[in-house]
């Protein structure tokens, strides 16, 4: 089964790689696959897989948390503010305890006094916004580089790196070839795209972006396959049948709250300390939002995800670098949503062949019709594709059962 899993994935992969050269090569588009490209939209990737991330700890042990994007917002000003005073690994050290602060405050609110968890994210989400803006007022104000709307500049970033031999990375002093961007600079079938989404995953590389990815499989480790995992998400599934097992249903919903609390602050402060060198109001931009429309599509699971967080992140990326390459996107998109077609003909998936004949014919037409696409449009790309994301998941999604539903301990129910 493994193996036929596997086997399944590596052809899915080719494919798609298959497809994506060929637009590249049909439409002179090198930005599709470029190493720059992928590079900006991996470190895009990074705060919207955090919020995911964020978002499944706490439905995983049966809590909506609406906040994330309040969590986060702590995040930016906390962790801005501690790198400006102690330097960039202190402050994401600070952004974390900004988030867990936030995740803390829904946990009392939720899980103590059974508040509408809708209703504490929303709060949540404006106290944030409003409570950071009167501690810039009493912090930032007055000092050299800092406003009312964002903080002074930190002293000092963190460190990148490049894969040796791969990416021109060193080895004790010796600067290694860069063999991915030889191969990139090729621009062979297949092998020119591999070269440059593999020197973009390997070249420039922040260590805050390694900590991301280790987020997740760590994350998967957890609750999958350790005690605590389990019991954590028996509390989203069935509090009930784990608290008659003596499970402390409550107390693990608070781990749960400051964990997420935790990742969103850690995706907070990845925007004001990495992607930026200081906290500006409005940062977040709603990547809360987008973290949780990621967790739905990623079907509550690590893996699922960080795929949604990728093509948020591609999709952006490509809009900062190569605007001039969206029309051949739309050329993408429609080989894609075709070849998913015929997959789901064959499978005589009705519900999914009406959505993806629609994305094709939409993309078909849009390519053919549209030569310069428009700066609007381009700024909503990335959230067009999430919408479109969203409506082409897995229609078998299976979130947690009791993931909103108030819990009191001892009441039946």
């Amino acid at each position: 089964m493994t193996q036929s899993k596997n086997f399944r994935l590596f052809v899915l992969i080719s494919a798609a790689l298959a497809i994506i050269s060929t637009v590249r090569l049909w439409t002179d588009q090198d930005a599709l696959t470029s190493s720059d490209t992928i590079g900006t939209a991996l470190r895009l990737t990074v705060p919207i897989l955090l919020a995911g991330m964020a978002g499944l700890w706490a439905e995983r042990c049966g809590v909506l948390n609406i906040g994330i994007e309040g969590m986060m917002i702590f995040g930016t000003w906390f962790g801005a503010w501690g790198a400006w005073q102690f330097g960039p690994w202190v402050g994401l050290l600070f952004a974390i305890l900004g988030g867990m602060f936030g995740g803390l405050v829904h946990a009392v609110a939720t899980v103590r006094f059974n508040i509408d968890q809708v209703i504490s994210g929303v709060v949540i989400n404006l106290f944030a916004y409003f409570g950071v803006r009167y501690l810039s007022e009493l912090v930032y104000v007055g000092k050299k580089g800092g406003g009312i709307s964002q903080s002074p500049p930190q002293k000092s970033a963190l460190p990148k790196f490049n894969l040796p031999v791969l990416s021109g990375g060193e080895i004790a002093g010796w600067k290694s070839p860069d063999f991915l961007g030889w191969l990139e600079a090729r621009r062979w079938f297949i092998l020119g795209d591999l070269g440059g989404i593999a020197r973009g995953l390997t070249h420039s590389i922040s260590w805050a972006t390694v900590i991301a990815i280790i987020v997740v499989p760590v994350s998967a480790w957890v609750l999958w396959r350790t005690r605590f995992g389990l019991r954590l998400r028996s509390s989203g599934e069935s509090p009930v049948a784990a608290e008659s097992l003596g499970v402390k249903v409550n107390r693990l919903r608070y781990y749960g709250l400051l964990i997420s609390g935790g990742l969103a602050g850690l995706a907070g402060g990845t925007l004001s300390i990495v992607a930026s060198s200081y906290y500006r109001q409005g940062q977040t931009a709603g990547r809360g939002f987008i973290g949780l429309a990621t967790m739905i599509f990623g079907n509550w699971r690590p893996s699922g995800i960080l795929t949604g967080a990728m093509l948020f992140g591609y999709a952006e990326g490509i809009k900062l670098v190569a605007s001039d390459s969206i029309t051949a996107l739309f050329l993408l998109i429609a080989s894609m949503a075709g070849a998913f077609l015929i997959y789901a003909i064959i499978r005589r998936k009705r519900s999914q062949v009406l959505v993806t004949l629609c994305a094709f014919l939409l993309s078909a037409i849009a390519y053919r019709t549209i030569d310069t696409v428009p700066e609007s449009l381009t700024q909503s790309l990335p959230y067009v594709v999430t919408l479109i994301v969203l409506a082409t998941a897995n229609q078998r999604l299976r979130p947690p059962a009791m993931a909103g539903v108030p819990f009191r301990p001892g009441e039946p129910h």
